[in-house]
């Protein structure tokens, strides 16, 4: 049958996303870039936060390149991370999309408490029962 099917970068970014977010010790995207620009775009009312922030793809002849910024828990190996969300990030996007990931890189720039909101999140409120 004639025709093409043609996946978005936008698309891998999202799969990359979750399959990091899934990934024990992560606890955010990083990128202070990425985070800057998003804090801009909720302080006058640009949409919202996107889900692959921290995330670039390319994709090339159904080949992907991607590149991620994790923030790490603290008290997990960073390496040991970084290599899980590799294995995870490049088995998700070829199994979900079916295209070839030539390389992943994985970029930590920052290390988080446990426990610690998100940037991006409300606290919450203390429990005065």
């Amino acid at each position: 049958m004639k025709g093409q099917i043609k996946v978005a970068d936008e698309v891998v970014e999202k799969v990359a996303y979750l399959a990091t977010m899934e990934v024990a010790g992560v606890a955010d995207m990083g990128g202070d870039l990425a985070q800057a620009f998003e804090s801009v775009r909720d302080r006058i009312g640009i949409g919202s936060r996107r889900g692959n922030q921290g995330i670039s793809a390319q994709i090339q002849d159904r080949q992907v390149a991607v590149s991620l910024t994790i923030v790490v828990e603290y008290g997990h190996v960073v390496m040991d991370v970084a290599a899980t969300v590799k294995t995870n990030v490049a088995r998700s996007v070829s199994r979900m999309l079916g295209l070839r990931v030539t390389e992943v890189n994985v970029t930590v720039d920052d290390v988080r408490l446990p426990g610690k909101p998100r940037p991006t999140e409300e606290p919450s409120e203390p429990d005065r029962s």
